[in-house]
């Protein structure tokens, strides 16, 4: 039965919970009618972020503890976007409270975590769903429908890149990316996504060899404030504090039918805000993606006659996938980005708690367990140095 409203509520204030509090307030307004959504609760321990995301996103009240939004009856859907080890004890206690659940990526700290919230979520009714908001791009989904239709044909290799700079200054200070052992800092913090996308084009991965990973920057100024997103501009003590996961780490992966994938991450990327890099090299031609221009992809087959043959740009447009109807002004070279990604995102997991089938469902907890299973196999394959 399609609900008269959905009450929605956002946990976590930070950077990529902003982004969902905005993803709600714009669900509404593409790809058709949802029931009316009400912008009920923001909570983050730390008040003047819960404020101000309130506020500046229409919600109707700030809240300093999640309990606040747990118990709330008059929520329906909650995301949870909170540091990584508290997603498994408040989604248990959404789900237990009726709530459909959209917890950030990765899923849980460890694979234990992650399988306990998936059985919770199998208690229920409930929407359960990871936010893996790549796949929510018109452009990565017109070049995989470029492949499922066999036009440019299996996948042979997939080289990906994900390359930030959010830590490369030594003075930024200690926070919850920087604790947690190995494969729990640039693997999980953003390899995950590119985890995620090379199955998404790849199929299930079957294997991965050749891990390296290594800290840069071993120690980190212990912050006196709080800060937002990665944590510029807070005040700092003379005392720094150990880090204890990964700045950079490359892996390889196999897929089934002999697909190969050759990784690259990084935290300490100067220049690479946000650099996003697939290239998909296939049977029939290749294709390669690049989140700095995330409007548009490229393209090379065997369509045209050879002399005129090469790369092509293609600029995304009502044609592709989440484009029509899905961007205010929908043509091409209008242009979108990644916070178009996640209003996608947000009217998908509606619609689900809505019984509205439009669009493609997020991938469910399971799914999210599943990947944290391949972070962990990415953790075991760390090769011993040769010394030469």
């Amino acid at each position: 039965m399609t609900p008269a409203s959905i009450g929605v509520a956002v946990i976590g204030a930070g950077m990529v919970g902003r982004a969902h509090a905005n993803a709600y307030r714009n669900a509404s307004t593409v790809f058709g009618e949802l029931p009316p959504v009400r912008l009920v609760a923001v909570a983050d321990v730390h008040e003047p972020f819960a404020v101000d995301a309130a506020r500046r996103y229409g919600f109707e009240r700030a809240e300093t503890d999640w309990r606040a939004v747990v118990d709330d009856p008059s929520i329906d859907a909650v995301s949870v976007a909170v540091a990584n080890n508290l997603h498994r004890e408040i989604t248990e206690a959404a789900l237990a409270a009726g709530k459909h659940v959209l917890c950030e990526k990765p899923l849980a700290p460890s694979v234990a975590d992650a399988q306990a919230m998936v059985d919770a979520a199998a208690a229920t009714d409930r929407v359960d769903a990871v936010g893996f908001t790549f796949r929510r791009s018109p452009a990565l989904n017109a070049i995989r429908e470029e492949i499922v239709s066999g036009r440019l044909g299996r996948v042979r290799h997939i080289a990906g890149n994900y390359w930030t700079d959010y830590g490369f200054d030594p003075q930024r200070p200690m926070s919850w990316r920087y604790q947690g052992g190995p494969g729990s800092g640039v693997l999980a913090d953003i390899g995950s996504h590119l985890v995620d996308l090379a199955e998404f084009f790849c199929g299930p991965t079957t294997g991965v060899q050749g891990t390296a990973m290594t800290t840069l920057i071993e120690s980190r100024p212990r912050p006196l404030g709080v800060a937002v997103g990665h944590a510029a501009g807070v005040r700092l003590s003379d005392e720094r504090v150990p880090v204890e996961n990964e700045d950079i780490c490359t892996f390889t992966a196999a897929y089934e039918g002999g697909t190969l994938g050759t990784f690259s991450l990084s935290r300490v990327a100067y220049g690479h805000a946000n650099t996003l890099r697939i290239d998909l090299f296939c049977e029939n031609g290749s294709a390669s993606f690049d989140m700095t221009r995330p409007a548009e992809f490229s393209i090379v087959d065997g369509t045209p006659a050879e002399p005129v043959n090469g790369a092509r740009q293609v600029f995304i447009g009502p044609w592709h996938p989440y484009v029509a109807r899905g961007l205010p002004m929908d043509f091409p070279t209008v242009g979108h980005g990644q916070n178009d990604f996640f209003v996608h995102q947000a009217r998908a997991f509606l619609g689900q708690t809505a019984g509205d089938d439009a669009l493609p469902p997020c991938p469910d907890m399971a799914h999210g367990l599943h990947n944290l299973q391949v972070l962990e196999a990415v953790v075991a394959a760390t090769d011993k140095p040769v010394q030469l």
